[in-house]
């Protein structure tokens, strides 16, 4: 008998203690440094608390914890036809925070599906706006707009969107060889223009060249013989040896003075 009540006893003092436990399970929490409480009381916001040890009263009072750590959501892709007509499909990386805790609980159901949702319709909305050359080129620009529209958005939920980029733009077939083609012919316009004006400086450089060596005879000498040092320094058997016009005049007035006496003396004989 007396074993017996020496049992029933430990049995109660073991109920007992399963009870102080749970109790003070559900009575005390440890919150994280990133951690925030929003403590409700019968069902009614009472205050927000944390980090550290949380002292709740027990059945009345229940926590939701939330964390003030920074999100990185993947914005899963999206089908966009561009103000152009372009058919894209666009995926981003949204960064997020909570600064206020109680407003993440309290606005929105769930405020991690509530901003996936809003990232992809906003996606869509914002790019559909814009044409694929401003995609391509603009995409700091278009960040900044979609981080701005997101931030505004989700401000009542007490949430800041601090970052919003464009990870990705998958592009049909027939629009990559269509860029890849444009980019050819804008590589070509410009070779064709970088020669034109290397042509036009080489023409100006000759012309001045031309003026500088027609006021110095002694120039148009020094260079006749820097020419012909060129030639001779070639292994070649044929031989350039151009004249100057200065050596061959005498020969070609006379020639041409013989000529005209001749001419004339043949007039006066008819």
């Amino acid at each position: 008998m007396i074993l017996y009540k020496a049992f029933l006893n430990l049995f109660v003092y073991f109920i007992v203690f399963i009870i102080l436990v749970v109790i003070l399970s559900s009575t005390l929490r440890v919150l994280k440094e990133y951690e925030r409480g929003v403590i409700f009381r019968l069902g009614r916001y009472v205050a927000t608390k944390g980090p550290g040890l949380i002292i709740l009263l027990p059945v009345i009072d229940r926590m939701v914890k939330v964390s003030l750590r920074t999100v990185v959501m993947d914005v899963t892709p999206q089908d966009v036809i561009t103000k152009d007509n372009v058919s894209i499909k666009v995926n981003a990386v949204v960064y997020f925070r909570v600064v206020s805790a109680e407003k993440a609980v309290i606005e929105v159901q769930d405020f991690m599906s509530a901003t996936s949702q809003l990232a992809q319709t906003t996606l869509r909305s914002v790019l559909g706006y814009h044409e694929l050359d401003e995609l391509l080129a603009e995409r700091e620009r278009i960040n900044a707009e979609l981080q701005k529209i997101l931030d505004e958005h989700t401000e009542p939920w007490g949430i800041k969107v601090t970052t919003v980029e464009l990870k990705q733009i998958d592009l049909p077939q027939e629009m990559q060889r269509a860029i890849a083609r444009q980019a050819e012919a804008e590589r070509e316009r410009r070779a064709k223009i970088i020669s034109a004006e290397g042509e036009y400086q080489a023409s100006q450089t000759l012309a001045s060249a031309a003026e500088i060596i027609g006021k110095h005879p002694a120039a148009l000498q020094l260079r006749f013989l820097q020419t012909l040092i060129e030639v001779a320094s070639e292994n070649t058997s044929t031989l350039v040896f151009p004249l100057p016009l200065d050596l061959v005049k005498p020969f070609l007035t006379g020639i041409q003075a013989l000529s005209d006496k001749a001419q004339q003396d043949s007039e006066r004989e008819d």
